[in-house]
């Protein structure tokens, strides 16, 4: 069987990546590359650099990667679903969900896997977790909290820290959990001098009762990407940019030492850094939208479950606006 062709369209920071990632798979071949703007970190090797989606779509290709700013996706996407392509597009899905409802029609009337590089789901730390607690590790879930925090990327300009940053922890929490949200409550602030907000903290419930906490920031000299999750019987903690993921059980010894006590709790359980394997995230989603177009499997993040988690991202800021609990109406 002939490898799939691939076109890749947007060689910025996120575009280097994939194009990297597309060469190292099997199964595929990148074929064609394009960005108006030229190639800045000379990604394209021997082939042409493009100067359009039509252009790409002239090349030939069976899948794209969409991988331009987030005001574009709703262009290049619906010229690929027309042209029958099947298309993975950088998170998220659209800047609004109006858009992001157009590019889930078009791609579902055709019948072509529509994707959305929502890579955390990918991460080894995240992948172990969502396992262990539907083998019932944890026990009953009581709370996701997520905490995303580090300096101002020069690469964004068009969204703010909720659409690009929050996004991950919205739809890592809901799958997670394996429950929508339900409502959300939000605070954003703007101190950067630039149109969109960021620094966000948000609180929000699930359909299935877990609560849920997120801090989200451009503001922070320090970078952390945690995810906690506590449960019944202890905490999990996922680092995922290290991609580890410690236990914390619950306390089940006494501490007998006052002072002690008094910053290492009354009791203490074992803590237990996990081994796992920690093949890349960015690999790992690729191989799942390649299974996806083979017909082979479908964990990817569909763009229907993109359009979810747009949705939140916008009830967050309606709730910051104004300064109320959003319920979230299901799609």
């Amino acid at each position: 069987m002939a490898n799939l062709r691939v076109g890749l369209i947007g060689l910025g920071m996120m575009g280097r990546h994939h194009a990297r990632v597309v060469r190292e798979l099997d199964g595929v071949d990148l074929v064609a590359v394009a960005d108006s703007f030229g190639d800045p970190h000379g990604v394209a090797g021997q082939l042409d650099v493009l100067s359009s989606v039509q252009e790409l779509i002239a090349a030939g290709i069976d899948m794209a990667v969409v991988a331009v700013p987030t005001g574009l996706h709703e262009e290049v996407g619906l010229a690929l679903a027309d042209a029958g392509v099947h298309t993975l597009v950088e998170k998220p899905i659209a800047s609004s969900a109006e858009a992001g409802q157009r590019l889930v029609d078009a791609f579902e009337a055709k019948g072509l896997v529509g994707a959305v590089g929502h890579i955390e789901r990918f991460n080894p730390a995240l992948q172990s977790l969502r396992k262990r607690i539907e083998a019932g590790e944890l026990g009953d879930v009581y709370q996701i909290a997520t905490r995303r925090q580090g300096p101002f990327p020069a690469r964004i300009a068009d969204v703010g820290v909720v659409k690009d940053l929050g996004t991950h922890d919205i739809d890592l929490t809901a799958w997670l959990a394996q429950s929508r949200f339900e409502s959300i409550f939000a605070r954003t602030t703007t101190r950067s001098g630039r149109p969109h907000e960021d620094m966000v903290a948000a609180t929000g419930q699930l359909g299935n009762g877990v609560i849920t906490n997120h801090l989200v920031n451009w503001l922070s000299p320090m970078k952390e990407r945690l995810t906690i999750v506590t449960g019944e019987k202890g905490a999990f903690v996922a680092d995922t940019i290290t991609a580890d993921l410690t236990f914390f059980e619950n306390g089940t010894v006494a501490t007998e030492w006052e002072s002690m006590a008094a910053f290492r709790g009354v009791s203490e359980g074992n803590v237990t850094r996990l081994a796992i394997a920690k093949p890349e995230p960015l690999r790992t989603e690729h191989e799942a939208f390649r299974d996806a177009v083979l017909g082979l499997r479908s964990d990817v993040v569909t763009m229907r479950e993109g359009l979810d988690t747009l949705r939140v991202a916008e009830a967050v800021l309606e709730s910051a606006t104004n300064r109320q609990i959003v319920k979230i109406a299901a799609s």
